[in-house]
């Protein structure tokens, strides 16, 4: 084993305790939580050596780094989720490799993956990113839908052709009620969750919580957590 996998190995076995007692405090089931690892920054050797371990779901926010990547790793049995803010520009691209987009916030990014996803003949899974600090324009600060307008862009995925509505996203707020409050947000983000899936029962995944609040989001309700540093370490960025 080379030291890299060693360290990756140790590490995801780390985060895998904290999801395992994280889920038996708060009285849940270990299956009941899926890690995504957020492979932003890292090169597709590491992805390759999470496979190996047995990791199922990476996540990549930037279109750019995650295109080559996902194409270096096709042979592999990975479902990729793009986490970031999505330009329509790149919808070609991502619908491309990618099995979900987690970032959904407006109506017009639904009709650019809706007609991708039409002509290229695949179904992509799409989560609500929901902005808990959203402005009166009803934007976050890094993207997001405002928690009035889930049921607006809920309804127009669940319509969308090729595409299917799995759930809601948040970010924890670094602004306004919620700032400092991880677990509150990740509370009114499941409450939301049940507001949506009483219009649309098939909504049930919640993703929320990264490496450094992911118990706060699994004792909130969570069902995915997204975690990159705590598994792959600090690596500076790619500019």
């Amino acid at each position: 084993m080379t030291d890299r996998k060693q360290q990756i190995s140790a590490n995801l076995a780390k985060v895998e305790e904290r999801i395992a007692a994280a889920c038996r405090a708060a009285g849940r089931k270990r299956e009941e939580v899926t890690l995504i690892v957020v492979t932003k920054t890292y090169p597709a050797d590491d992805v390759r050596i999470l496979s190996e371990l047995g990791v199922r779901d990476v996540a990549e926010n930037r279109d750019q780094d995650a295109a080559p990547k996902a194409a270096a790793c096709s042979d592999l049995p990975l479902t990729w989720h793009f986490v970031g803010q999505l330009q329509t520009n790149k919808v070609r691209s991502v619908v491309g490799y990618a099995g979900l987009v987690q970032s959904v916030d407006r109506s017009r990014l639904v009709t650019a993956l809706s007609k991708e996803a039409v002509r290229v003949g695949r179904e992509i899974g799409c989560l609500l990113q929901v902005a808990l600090d959203a402005d009166e324009g009803g934007r976050g600060e890094r993207g997001g839908v405002a928690p009035q307008g889930i049921e607006e862009l809920g309804d127009l995925v669940a319509e969308a052709p090729g595409l299917r509505l799995d759930g809601l996203m948040t970010v924890a707020p670094l602004t306004g009620e919620y700032a400092g409050r991880q677990q509150a947000a990740f509370e009114r983000l499941m409450d939301l969750s049940t507001d949506l899936r009483r219009a649309h029962p098939a909504a049930t995944m919640v993703s929320a919580g990264m490496s450094a609040d992911l118990e706060q989001a699994v004792a909130a309700g969570a069902t995915h957590v997204r975690v990159g540093t705590a598994v792959l370490g600090v690596r500076p960025g790619l500019g």
